[in-house]
């Protein structure tokens, strides 16, 4: 509820009942003015089309609505919800680790949802997206182990994202592997596609088959890593911030190349991504008096990531379905044996879909 407001030539401040103080240029209210939007929401002028000689010549309050006068005959007439704090500083869709749960290793109870719940039910599907958004994954159980499925879980939240992969992939052992995920062989943390940009944000592991001994899927939370790194080695974590190494993969498909940090902020020092994929870092060269203390960053990050208390660890069966946050996740694999069937089948979307669906079930909600 609005207090009381007052004004100068430039500026309007608006003091409400439960404290908080908004001040809010005039160039601001041009700016934002309702009538300046189309019915769709969309803006209709530009900052081309603001007056940077006008000022506030008088402000009135009419009911539940703010009329704010300009010098140059304009009125802008606002709603008092228009100018609440929630509606003028409110980061609508935050991906920083601002509010999300971190997590770590044996103590973290992995979200769990069956698939005809998730289907059947707009308040459990809700619930299932907003822990992807929240603790960056979910298992989805009785997944039907058909071919393809994967793509229709997808369906059920954003798009597919297509890549040199394929609309899905198959993960199983075949000979000549382009790409060490296609082999017996265990595989460490690693965040996948850095050397695509932007770099998927989803990703999808449907298993259809598993009967081999090994392949247990171990999963660390990369903000609860660069959190630990932050907090025991800061030199490291601004090092690994601010340095971008160059990313490549190339087979006889694709040639595909990035130049990123393992650590990505905002511009108030607040994680938005981490990545880490050893095998796919291209030769680089750094200044001689940075290399030896990149190194020392580098071997930090990788043995954070690597902790046994950070890993969560779980053996996907078949119908399971795990949706992760590929920007935050962490996944892993132990080596499998030869000679029995495990057959996962993948494939990749993006956050502001899933995102996106969120807000259109009413997160708040969930």
């Amino acid at each position: 509820m609005l207090k009381y407001f007052e004004y100068e030539q430039n500026s309007l401040t608006l003091s409400w009942a439960d404290g908080r103080v908004t001040r809010l240029d005039v160039l601001w209210l041009q700016d934002h003015d309702p009538a300046g939007r189309h019915d769709n929401g969309q803006r209709l002028i530009s900052v081309l089309d603001l007056d940077w000689q006008a000022g506030i010549r008088a402000v009135e309050r009419q009911g539940g609505s703010l009329v704010i006068c300009l010098t140059n005959g304009r009125e802008l007439t606002f709603t008092l919800e228009q100018l609440a704090p929630e509606q003028t500083t409110t980061i609508q869709d935050d991906r920083s680790w601002c509010g999300k749960t971190l997590w770590r290793g044996e103590a973290f109870r992995l979200p769990e949802v069956s698939w005809p719940d998730y289907t059947g039910h707009d308040d459990i599907r809700c619930r299932a997206l907003a822990a992807v958004a929240e603790s960056g994954l979910v298992l989805l159980r009785d997944v039907p182990c058909e071919p393809g499925q994967v793509l229709e879980v997808i369906h059920t939240f954003g798009y597919v994202r297509e890549t040199n992969y394929g609309r899905l992939f198959d993960v199983k052992t075949v000979v000549s592997p382009s790409n060490l995920a296609f082999s017996n062989l265990g595989l460490g943390p690693h965040t996948d596609n850095p050397y695509r940009d932007p770099v998927p944000g989803v990703q999808l592991l449907h298993c259809l088959s598993n009967e081999v001994d090994g392949g247990e899927n171990l999963l660390v939370d990369g903000f609860q890593a660069a959190a630990r790194l932050q907090a025991e080695h800061p030199e490291a974590f601004e090092l690994l911030t601010r340095i971008r190494l160059p990313y490549r993969f190339s087979d006889e498909k694709a040639d595909l190349r990035s130049r990123v940090p393992f650590i990505e902020t905002d511009d108030a020092g607040n994680v938005l991504k981490v990545r880490y994929n050893n095998r796919s870092i291209a030769p680089f060269m750094l200044p001689f008096e940075e290399q030896r203390a990149f190194y020392q960053a580098y071997r930090l990050w990788a043995e954070t990531l690597s902790a046994p208390d950070l890993a969560f660890t779980c053996r996907l069966e078949p119908g399971d379905c795990l949706i992760f946050d590929n920007t935050r996740i962490m996944h892993a694999r132990t080596a499998f044996t030869d000679g029995g069937r495990r057959h996962l089948q993948g494939a990749y979307s993006d956050l502001d879909g899933l995102y996106s669906t969120l807000y259109r079930l009413g997160a708040s909600a969930c």
